[in-house]
């Protein structure tokens, strides 16, 4: 049946297998990590706690390079990650393996959107679209990767390193430890998702090239806000973070102008 003339509650029966089949995939991928505990956490959660970590030793060949400093240098991270709870360890395993699990599932969760949302298009709009999933996914990913990589490291040297006191000793609890590490990954994910939502909010009319250009000065003050609640309260950490978000608005606006062009052509030719 034509979505067009499908009723409310086909619709909704269409949507609740897409989402049926997106949870399914969570749960697959989700459960691999589960079984791949020991690389999971001993390689990758707890990566960026090593002062060997790849993002620590570019931070202080960079210093030295520029003549910086040796504060950008670590010789260790002064914290420890402890479990304080019955369950802790266990409730860490599952929610790790949940966002692994929907990180790794994360292209088929976007087909079967683009599943769900493709019939109501026009053909012509289908194929201007068709690299829709790997778009999103390839930026999706890359914004993990820059989460994990600069974000999370950046954040963790500041907390871990900051003192009020030689008295208190930084004893980071299991949980708050690994929601920091999946708040800066997701976050970062879901922020370069951006092109992506410019689009599809330029093909309904909701903004404009120029919109975005008119608001560029106050978009550069929001991404710098951003850029300090998600990093430490450093100026160096906040530039690292801005800029690629700044450079992802400018490849939005060019991706708003291409589309509103194309729509103007359109609306010229019928």
């Amino acid at each position: 049946m034509d979505n067009k003339t499908m009723p409310f509650l086909d619709h909704l029966e269409e949507l609740r297998w897409h989402l049926i089949r997106s949870i399914l995939a969570i749960v697959i991928a989700g459960g691999a990590a589960f079984l791949a505990k020991d690389f999971i956490f001993d390689v990758l959660l707890f990566g960026p706690k090593k002062q060997n970590f790849v993002t620590y030793k570019w931070l202080c060949s960079a210093a030295q390079a520029l003549g910086f400093d040796e504060s950008f240098c670590l010789d260790e991270l002064p914290f420890r990650v402890q479990s304080r709870t019955v369950a802790g360890q266990f409730s860490a395993h599952i929610w790790t393996s949940i966002t692994a699990g929907f990180i790794l599932a994360f292209p088929y969760v976007i087909y079967q959107v683009w599943k769900f949302i493709s019939p109501g298009m026009l053909k012509p709009e289908r194929r201007q679209a068709r690299g829709f999933i790997i778009v999103s996914s390839l930026l999706f990913f890359t914004g993990v990767l820059f989460g994990y990589f600069v974000i999370t490291p950046l954040s963790l040297r500041f907390l871990g390193t900051y003192s009020v006191s030689s008295e208190i000793f930084n004893d980071f609890d299991l949980s708050s430890y690994t929601a920091l590490v999946r708040a800066s990954v997701l976050s970062a994910g879901f922020i370069f998702e951006l092109p992506i939502l410019v689009y599809f909010l330029t093909k309904i009319g909701l903004i404009t090239p120029s919109l975005m250009r008119k608001y560029r000065k106050i978009s550069l003050v929001i991404v710098l806000t951003l850029s300090a609640v998600i990093t430490p309260p450093d100026i160096a950490s906040q530039i690292i973070v801005a800029i690629p978000i700044m450079i992802l608005y400018e490849v939005s606006i060019f991706i708003s102008k291409s589309v509103y062009k194309r729509i103007q052509r359109a609306q010229e030719n019928s």
